[in-house]
């Protein structure tokens, strides 16, 4: 009999699962899997289970928040022959599995993950001892993610972020950096290095259509699966008035700004001058002063919905 590991987070989304789990349960049952259920207790529980019984298993099904995600996701890289992997969105905002159009409804999720068909996806590998599969950023900001109370996402959702970022926007730090990109595919044909350097207030390399719920921040062509990053680089502005126009920028689309850069690559290595705070998937990521970033490109099958044929 195939064997299932449904990973879940009962804390996720205003602890929603409570009223699916049953129905859950029955669609995997009913698909002839053999089920082995782990019920997270803590940060990280997520991804020593994955690498625990991932391996013995034909089928990863985990439930929660971006953060799960990325904690199965974690675990389940350990393994050279990485099983299919479904998910069932269950937090505050879910940007990955939107990316990835899976079903906001359970029930529907929970199909889709047993059967669906895979799609590969990139991850990306964070100084070479952590994953990320969306999004790995610092600076303004970025604090608010992992800062803000669990019980305060569950209540508010989207307003918490807002709420907890507004009290940040006093304390922006700006950071002495050099960024060395490698393999930028700007330009028609070839891909160029880049270097920047200066001081920067926020980053993030990305692989998401959309962050914290807003679509098309870096661009609007995003493809999950072709090994390349999109890249969004804030230099420290100067007035008011710059900061002003930055967010102008980012929110408005008006026309380019001087202080935001943005772009693709494959690779990234970023050098700053004192310790700085990263963020992967909404989660805290550590405290480096030299991080370097590969694309893994298609490294896990996600299960999704089965496409309709034209």
């Amino acid at each position: 009999m195939k064997k299932i590991l449904f990973i879940f987070n009962p804390r996720s989304g205003k602890a929603q699962i409570r009223n699916k789990l049953m129905d859950i349960l029955d669609i995997f049952a009913k698909a002839g899997y053999e089920l082995l259920v782990h019920v997270t207790q803590r940060t990280g529980d997520a991804m020593e289970a994955a690498a625990a019984y991932g391996e013995s298993v034909d089928l990863v099904v985990c439930s929660g928040g971006d953060g799960t995600l990325n904690e199965t996701i974690s675990g389940l890289m350990k393994f050279d022959n990485i099983p299919n992997l479904g998910y069932i969105p269950a937090g505050s905002t879910n940007d990955f599995a939107s990316s990835l159009k899976i079903s906001k409804s359970m029930v529907k999720a929970a199909e889709a993950a047993v059967f669906g068909e895979p799609f590969p996806i990139d991850i990306g590998c964070f100084c070479g001892d952590r994953h990320f599969v969306y999004i790995a950023a610092f600076g303004a900001f970025t604090e608010v993610s992992y800062l803000t109370p669990q019980d305060k996402k569950n209540v508010l959702g989207h307003q918490a972020y807002m709420l907890e970022g507004m009290k940040s926007l006093a304390s922006i730090q700006s950071y002495e950096m050099r960024i060395e990109c490698g393999e930028c595919p700007e330009g028609v044909g070839k891909k160029e290095e880049m270097i920047l350097e200066g001081e920067f207030i926020f980053g993030m390399i990305t692989n998401t259509m959309s962050v914290g719920g807003f679509k098309g921040l870096v661009t609007q062509d995003v493809a999950l699966d072709d090994g390349e990053f999109e890249v969004l680089l804030i230099r420290t502005p100067k007035t008011p008035l710059d900061l002003t126009n930055i967010i102008n920028y980012m929110f408005l689309k008006e026309e380019p700004n001087e202080y935001v850069h943005k772009f693709r690559t494959r690779s990234l290595k970023i050098l700053s001058k004192e310790p700085i705070d990263w963020v992967l998937d909404g989660e805290f990521g550590g405290t480096r002063r030299e991080v370097n970033i590969i694309n893994l490109k298609k490294r896990i099958r996600i299960m999704r919905k089965t496409p309709k044929k034209q």
